[in-house]
């Protein structure tokens, strides 16, 4: 295990910074909006207009599938059981199934119909089946207020699928978070987000390969959607892995399916080669400790939760700092287990991370003396000195 260089507890409430990523380690895209991450360290390696609303078109059908998926493992919905197909969905253009009213359709068929091919007619389909009262739309509010709370922040839908619809939004961090609960709560359905082809029932064989541009290029691309609308212009969900490290995209915006094969391909390989991963410390370690008010012990350990994987880039000649912050002193009784601070990495070059600290070990509450010494130990460092600052 790598011992941290620095490590400075501070007793402080939480605050918001912003860190730019430096001009050396930077990425401009062409896109309008885009967004990097690093799955395995959290690290945020670009962010373009990352929380602006914009049309998605269908990249917003990741939402429906997570619905769906979160269906099927409630038992709610069967993989095998067959849906039927409204005019409502049969009416869809563009990209589709070629579903008609007379069809009744498995679910697992539309679910990689939708993945692969990228079927309007396929998320009408299970969003009427899925909607509290029948209804497509229905099923744009439940998606709308499922979203909120999965964290999407700046996400309307107004449809299941995409299709241009005033209000029907979401930024380009929505759809990374999204991306990132696909692959960490459905493992068993994502290698479907790789597949290349798929053709339906011998139903238009010619339309049958999967648009993501990536995926066939050896580079570790699995997923995810593309989208393509006049108002959206051209966009990509992706994911890839290289040598044990996940990166998650989103670019939106670009103007020619020729861009987005580009920059795609091109973010990829600056988000593999600019940066590296390295462990600092495993999860349960403990690095600090807190002060406890009113316990029987006077403070409390801190230990990691997760393992400590720094993101640093390749030519950086700086170390990363680290600090621990808490609002403190922290009060007794305390459980072990519980989360009650934060390890925060910054570094000249990156945005800064944070990490969840959990005490490691049981502090229970003080009797009378303890009390008496806790309210004389208040008074003292109220007179007399600073409370904030170095531990």
């Amino acid at each position: 295990m790598r011992i941290l260089l620095v490590i400075k507890a501070i007793i402080s409430s939480a605050f918001l910074s912003v860190c730019l990523i430096s001009q050396a380690y930077s990425f401009e895209t062409k896109a309008r909006a885009a967004y990097v991450v690093d799955y395995n360290s959290g690290t945020i390696l670009l962010s373009k207009n990352a929380d602006l609303p914009l049309p998605p078109a269908s990249m917003s059908k990741l939402m429906t599938l997570y619905m769906t998926f979160e269906f099927i493992k409630a038992g709610r919905l069967g993989l095998d059981e067959k849906l039927p197909v409204s005019r409502n969905a049969a009416n869809y253009t563009g990209s589709t199934m070629f579903l008609n009213p007379t069809d009744r359709v498995a679910v697992i068929d539309l679910i990689r119909g939708i993945i692969v091919l990228s079927g309007n007619d396929a998320c009408a389909v299970i969003a009427e089946a899925l909607s509290p009262d029948g209804t497509e739309a229905g099923f744009a509010k439940l998606m709308t207020r499922r979203g909120k709370q999965l964290g999407l922040k700046n996400s309307t839908f107004k449809n299941s699928n995409g299709w241009p619809a005033d209000g029907h939004r979401m930024s380009v961090r929505d759809l990374g978070i999204l991306a990132e609960k696909l692959f960490t709560d459905f493992p068993e359905y994502y290698p479907m987000f790789a597949e290349q082809t798929y053709e339906f029932d011998g139903r238009a064989p010619a339309n049958s390969r999967n648009r993501n541009p990536l995926l066939s290029l050896g580079i570790g691309a699995d997923g995810l959607k593309t989208g393509h609308t006049i108002d959206a212009g051209y966009g990509l969900v992706g994911s890839a892995q290289q040598d044990g490290r996940r990166i998650i995209f989103v670019l939106s915006g670009l103007s020619t399916l020729e861009d987005r094969a580009q920059e795609a391909e091109t973010i990829v390989n600056w988000a593999f080669r600019q940066f590296v991963v390295e462990k600092f410390a495993s999860g349960g370690s403990e690095i600090g400790k807190a002060k406890v008010w009113n316990g029987k012990s006077r403070d409390v350990s801190l230990v990691l939760e997760n393992d400590l994987n720094v993101m640093l880039p390749v030519l950086s000649s700086t170390e990363p700092s680290f600090s621990v912050e808490y609002i403190g002193p922290i009060k007794a009784p305390i459980k072990k287990g519980d989360i009650i601070a934060e390890l925060v990495i910054r570094s000249a070059d990156l945005p800064e991370t944070r990490h969840a600290l959990l005490a490691g070990n049981n502090v229970f509450s003080g009797g009378f003396f303890v009390k008496v010494r806790t309210a004389g130990q208040y008074l003292f460092n109220m007179l007399f000195t600073n409370t904030e600052g170095s531990l």
